[in-house]
């Protein structure tokens, strides 16, 4: 068994994965809609696979979906190097190589239960988040209140159209959206994700708080909340951006004693007081 992710199979070796959806979403993002073609991936919220494509390599890749869907699984991958170009090739029926799942730290699934729940996210940042917003939607009555905040640079990198939209029709979960630049075709609130902390601020003592998204949002992100007295031991920080090999050999994730891709991709902010350049 590997003392990396506690696998039984051999975790540098892909397996085949069938594309059975593909369409992008904006500009850079591609969704995918995949399945294993042996055993099915089982996952958890906050876990990430390698995709490979034969010739160019493979890249780390956080899952979208939520493990209480069945028989597939999504992924969102932006469009930034070799790889990720040779991905947004892709067509329905084209195989791809799949490692994984990868990463120990995921969403506190179980410490979650009955507290509220405020997702911060900054672009597609939102993608690893829609996990676990999704599992907790899929186990509703497990969860308190789910506030979702959502930052974009602008308009037209907007996603999840359909899945927003629904969000925001329903009475369970309150969704708050912002662009950082102003446009006629945006009527909502304008400026960085930190804008709308303020609006939520009676919400935030008594919930856990989760973040991804860029790397400079993460500190004026957790400065806000400190603002507001939320403790960092219920702030939690997604880190997959830092990930490359996903089995802890590469050392380019590391982060004084803790690797990303084995001890995360989802910390305790409290955890990391030892290691400021991380957030």
């Amino acid at each position: 068994m590997c003392e990396c992710c506690g696998q039984d199979k051999d975790i540098y070796l892909p397996q085949l994965a069938t594309v059975n959806k593909a369409r992008m979403m904006n500009g850079t993002e591609l969704y995918l809609n995949l399945s294993m073609d042996a055993e099915p991936l089982d996952y958890k919220p906050g876990q990430f696979v390698e995709v490979s494509i034969p010739g160019f390599g493979e890249a780390p890749i956080s899952i979208s979906s939520s493990p209480t869907q069945k028989g597939y699984f999504e992924l969102v991958v932006r469009k930034i190097g070799n790889v990720t170009s040779m991905i947004h090739k892709l067509k329905i029926g084209d195989k791809i190589g799949i490692r994984g799942p990868f990463g120990n730290g995921c969403y506190p699934i179980e410490e979650a239960k009955g507290k509220n729940l405020v997702f911060i996210c900054g672009g597609i940042g939102l993608v690893p988040q829609r996990s676990f917003i999704n599992y907790v939607l899929d186990n509703r009555s497990d969860y308190g209140n789910i506030t979702v905040l959502l930052g974009t640079k602008c308009h037209t990198q907007r996603f999840f159209h359909s899945e927003l939209r629904q969000w925001s029709q329903r009475s369970d979960i309150r969704l708050l959206e912002t662009v950082d630049e102003k446009d006629d075709c945006w009527q909502g609130n304008v400026g960085v994700v930190t804008t709308l902390i303020p609006k939520i601020e009676s919400e935030l003592g008594s919930a856990f708080t989760f973040i991804c998204g860029p790397p400079v949002m993460y500190k004026f992100v957790i400065m806000a909340l400190a603002e507001e007295n939320v403790s960092r031991d219920r702030i939690f920080v997604n880190l997959e951006r830092k990930m490359k090999c996903g089995v802890g050999k590469c050392g380019h994730c590391q982060i004084n004693n803790f690797y990303v891709c084995v001890d995360g991709p989802v910390f305790r902010c409290s955890e990391l007081a030892v290691a400021p350049e991380a957030i």
